[in-house]
């Protein structure tokens, strides 16, 4: 089996107090998909990001990336595969520049400091921010933190992207950018957004959470056709396909 292989299996998180999180998940995402994870707010989708790489503990069921099961034992091999960027960047960056946030990563994987480097000036040219390498986080803007979030998981060299609203704060010539960046990595990439014309950019399949279940996976035009899916998930289609509210052309 592939090592770039996603397999969820009877997934249900159960919160502290005793709420549903996710309910019954199972799913399967092979190398080279980009797949959007799409729903209200509330329908468990940075839930079910969060136990792909570990960060959640399932209260049954089983995540499986590749031949590895995801458990304690196999938690360190398995954040090498699956890369995280989370909703807020500042998540992501805490050191003294950005340079030293993008090398953390490999540096506590135990990687010599030539490759380190290299793996550093690779990532940082990727996103476009290689001239911000010496400058402290906190003074970047919304945009450029979250490419700089993008290049500490880049560094780790990862088979798969998982991303929760990467668009969140980016101006519109900010999305596209990313937009260019996210299209360049060809492995597999797991979308959680609430940028539905995003997901027609880069998604060729989706899955629709609604109150922590799958409620639909298929090819991403006909999620977005079936307009009674969309109503009952508290959905509307993505502008590009709506049409002009003053004269109703599509």
């Amino acid at each position: 089996m592939s090592h770039h292989i996603v397999e969820v299996r009877d997934l249900r998180h159960v919160y502290p107090d005793g709420s549903p999180g996710i309910q019954n998940v199972s799913f399967r995402i092979v190398h080279g998909e980009s797949v959007a994870i799409i729903g209200p707010n509330g329908a468990g989708k940075s839930t079910l990001l969060l136990h792909l790489n570990g960060y959640l503990t399932p209260s049954s069921g089983s995540v499986r990336i590749g031949d590895l099961p995801l458990t304690r034992g196999t938690l360190r091999e398995i954040r090498r595969t699956v890369g995280m960027i989370f909703q807020d960047p500042d998540d992501q960056l805490f050191m003294p520049t950005v340079y030293d946030d993008v090398a953390f990563g490999p540096h506590n994987l135990g990687i010599p400091l030539d490759e380190i480097d290299r793996r550093v000036v690779q990532a940082l040219s990727q996103v476009g921010i290689a001239h911000l390498k010496d400058k402290p986080p906190y003074r970047l803007s919304a945009g450029e933190k979250r490419r700089a979030a993008i290049a500490t998981v880049l560094s780790m060299i990862p088979d798969i992207l998982v991303m929760d609203e990467p668009t969140t704060g980016l101006d519109p010539l900010g999305r596209r950018q990313l937009i260019g960046i996210l299209k360049e990595f060809t492995h597999t990439k797991i979308i959680a957004t609430h940028d539905l014309d995003l997901v027609l950019d880069l998604c060729e399949r989706t899955i629709v959470l609604h109150e922590g279940r799958i409620m639909a996976d298929g090819p991403t035009l006909r999620i977005f056709r079936d307009d009674e899916l969309l109503r009952e998930c508290r959905m509307e289609k993505p502008l590009s396909m709506q049409g002009c509210p003053v004269c109703g052309l599509k």
